[in-house]
C-alpha cells in the first residue's frame, strides 16, 4: 500500500468515528449537511448536428457530498460516480470512474485549524496556487495531504500546506507544498479603520517537487529537467472609502513542460486593479500581463487537469447564450489583459430613470499578444523567447464591447437590453478559423401576472461574415411558484448549416429538491468558467437532473 492509500484509508478511519466522538461532547450540538447532484442524458444520434456514437444507453455525472460538523471537528466525503460521463469530458485522460475521490478531517481549536485530506485553497489572486472545484468542466485539482491555518493575533493569518494533486482518478506523482502570509494592517492601527482605510499585505510562496523524466531532444539527448520549481507573490490590497486598489506580483522559476514546448524560461505575471463606488454609480479598471505563467504538477500533461494556479479571464462573464458563442480562455503563454466597465443608474423621476429608474453598464475588454522576439537558438532545452515587458506583440486574441441597460417599466414589467461588438481570435483560442468579428443583439424581457405567474422571454441575433454566419435565438419561460418552470427554447444558425438547436424543460421544485426533465439538441462549442474553458461536442436526447441540499 502506497502512501497515498495509507494516508487515505487513515482518513476514513476518523471521519467515520467522527460523529461518534463529536456526541460525547455534552453541550456542543452536532450538524449535518450535505448535497446530492445528478445529471442524466439518455443519447439519440443525429447525423445532422454530428453526434458522437456510444454504446451506453444513459450517461451521467453523479455527486454526493455530506458533512459533519460541530464547534471543533469537522468531516466530510464526496461519492462521485462518472464511469459513463456526459459527453465531452477527459475520458482518454481518466475522467471515467467511481468511489470516493474527496474526505477530509478538520480539527479546531481557538486561533488554530488543521486539515488532513483533500482540500482547496487558494493564495491572493491564484496566480501561484488555487485549488478548486468546477463540475461543468470537470474540474477537481484538491490537495490530498494536509494544511495548517494560523491566526495567532489580530490580522495576521498564516497558512502552510503539502500534497499531492488530484487528476480526476489517481493523484500526481509531485509534491505541491507551500505557505501564504496575511497582515491586516488597519487591524492594528485603530486611525486607519477610523478614517475608513483598510490595508491587507500579502505573500506567498509554492514548491513543486516532481522527479526527472526521460524527455529526449532527439534520438540521443535528454532534458535535464529541475526537480524543484519555486513560485513566489507579493500583493497589496487597499480600501480607502469608495475607493480600491490591487496590485500583485508572480514569478516562477524554470519549469519546462508540455505547455511551452520544454523550454527554461522564467514565468512573470503583474496585475494592477482599481475600482471607485457610490450609490448609483461604479469604475472598474484593471490590466494584467502574463508571460510563460502555466504551472501544473505534472510537467507533461495536456488539457484542463493538474493546474496549480489559476490565471482570470479579463473578459465578461457572459450569461446569454450567444453572447457566449465565442467564449475566451485564457492564453498561459503569455498576454496583455484589459477591462473596463462603469456602471450608472439614472435616477427615478429624472428624463432618462422614469418612473423606477434606468441602469446602464458599459464594458470593455481587451487582450493581446505580449512582445516575444526569438534567440537564435529557441526550441526545446533553450531560454525560448524574449519579452519587453511593456512592449506589444502581433496580434490581438480578444476584444469585446458590451453595452447594457436595464429598464422597468411599469410594476409588472421589466426590460433588459444588450449590444456586443466582438472580435474573437480563432486560431490562438482553438488552433484554426481565425479572427472572427460579430454583433450581438439582445432583449430580454419579463413580465408578472402576479405574485405566481411569470413569463420571461429572451431574443438574440448575432451577425458575422465569418465562420458559420449568422445565429437567432428565441427563449420562452413561464414560472408557476412555488414549484413549476416550463422552458422553451431554440438556437438557430440561419448562416452556414440552417441547423435548429431546440430545447425544452419541465422544472420541478419542492423544499430543497429540484427535478428538471427535458429533450433536445446541444450545439457543439466551448463551455467557459473564469478563463477555463472545455470543449462539448453536439449531443441530443432526453435529460434529466436532480439537486438536493439538507
Amino acid at each position: 500500500m502506497n502512501k497515498i492509500s495509507k494516508l487515505f484509508c487513515l482518513t476514513l478511519s476518523v471521519a467515520m468515528a467522527i460523529p461518534c466522538v463529536a456526541q460525547e461532547r455534552n453541550g456542543n450540538k452536532l450538524t449535518v449537511s450535505g448535497s446530492v447532484m445528478s445529471d442524466i442524458l439518455i443519447p439519440q444520434n443525429d447525423s445532422k448536428i454530428g453526434t458522437e456514437e456510444t454504446n451506453d444507453w444513459a450517461l451521467t455525472n453523479t455527486y454526493a457530498d455530506v458533512n459533519v460538523m460541530n464547534d471543533w471537528l469537522e468531516a466530510g466525503a464526496r461519492f462521485e460516480f462518472t464511469k459513463h460521463p456526459l459527453p465531452g469530458f477527459e475520458t482518454d485522460k481518466g475522467f471515467k470512474g467511481w468511489g470516493v475521490p474527496y474526505i477530509y478531517v478538520k480539527g479546531k481549536y481557538k486561533w488554530a485549524e488543521l486539515t488532513v485530506g483533500n482540500f482547496y485553497d487558494q493564495f491572493g489572486s491564484g496566480f501561484i496556487f488555487r485549488t478548486y472545484e468546477e463540475r461543468s468542466l470537470g474540474i477537481d485539482n484538491s490537495l490530498l495531504g494536509g494544511r495548517l491555518v494560523l491566526k495567532p493575533v489580530k490580522g495576521v493569518t498564516f497558512k502552510a500546506l503539502s500534497g499531492k494533486q488530484r487528476k480526476y482518478w489517481s493523484h500526481n506523482d509531485s509534491w505541491v507544498s507551500g505557505a501564504d502570509l496575511e497582515l491586516g494592517l488597519d487591524q492594528w492601527f485603530k486611525a486607519m479603520s477610523d478614517h475608513n482605510t483598510y490595508l491587507t499585505l500579502g505573500a506567498s510562496w509554492v514548491n513543486k517537487h516532481e522527479k526527472e523524466e526521460d524527455i529526449m531532444t532527439d534520438a540521443t539527448h535528454k532534458l535535464n529537467l529541475p526537480e524543484n520549481t519555486n513560485a513566489f507573490d507579493v500583493r497589496a490590497n487597499l480600501q480607502k472609502g469608495n475607493f480600491g486598489l490591487l496590485a500583485e506580483y508572480a514569478w516562477k522559476t524554470q519549469d519546462p513542460s508540455f505547455d511551452n514546448g520544454y523550454i527554461y524560461r522564467q514565468g512573470k505575471v503583474a496585475m494592477l486593479s482599481a475600482s471607485w463606488s457610490k450609490s448609483g454609480m461604479s469604475v472598474l479598471l484593471q490590466a494584467k500581463r502574463s508571460d510563460n505563467m502555466s504551472f501544473r504538477s505534472r510537467r507533461s500533461m495536456t488539457g484542463t487537469s493538474s493546474f496549480i494556479n489559476h490565471l482570470p479571464a479579463f473578459t465578461m462573464e457572459q450569461t446569454y447564450t450567444l453572447a457566449a458563442l465565442y467564449p475566451y480562455a485564457t492564453h498561459p503563454d503569455g498576454e496583455w489583459a484589459y477591462q473596463a466597465e462603469l456602471g450608472y443608474k439614472f435616477k427615478r423621476h429624472t428624463f432618462l430613470g422614469g418612473k423606477y429608474g434606468t441602469d446602464i453598464k458599459i464594458n470593455f475588454s481587451h487582450v493581446h499578444a505580449i512582445d516575444r522576439h526569438e534567440h537564435e537558438d529557441n526550441g526545446m532545452g533553450s531560454d525560448g523567447y524574449g519579452s519587453a515587458f511593456w512592449k506589444w506583440g502581433d496580434g490581438t486574441y480578444y476584444q469585446d464591447l458590451n453595452v447594457q441597460l436595464e429598464k422597468k417599466f411599469t410594476k409588472s414589467f421589466k426590460l433588459n437590453l444588450m449590444y456586443m461588438n466582438q472580435f474573437y481570435n480563432k486560431t490562438i483560442v482553438e488552433g484554426h478559423g481565425g479572427m472572427i468579428h460579430s454583433d450581438i443583439f439582445i432583449a430580454e424581457g419579463k413580465y408578472q401576472f402576479n405574485k405566481k405567474f411569470t413569463l420571461r422571454g429572451e431574443l438574440q441575433y448575432l451577425t458575422t461574415a465569418e465562420d458559420e454566419g449568422d445565429w437567432l435565438f428565441a427563449l420562452l419561460e413561464l414560472s408557476m411558484l412555488p414549484h413549476w418552470m416550463f422552458t422553451v427554447s431554440d438556437e438557430y444558425n440561419c448562416g452556414e448549416t440552417n441547423i435548429h438547436y431546440y430545447q425544452g424543460y419541465v422544472t420541478f421544485n419542492i423544499k430543497s429538491h429540484r427535478i428538471q426533465l427535458g429533450y433536445g439538441r446541444t450545439r457543439a462549442g466551448y463551455n467557459c468558467s473564469g478563463g477555463v474553458c472545455r470543449y462539448v461536442p453536439a449531443s441530443k436526447g432526453v435529460t434529466l437532473s436532480y439537486n438536493y441540499n439538507f
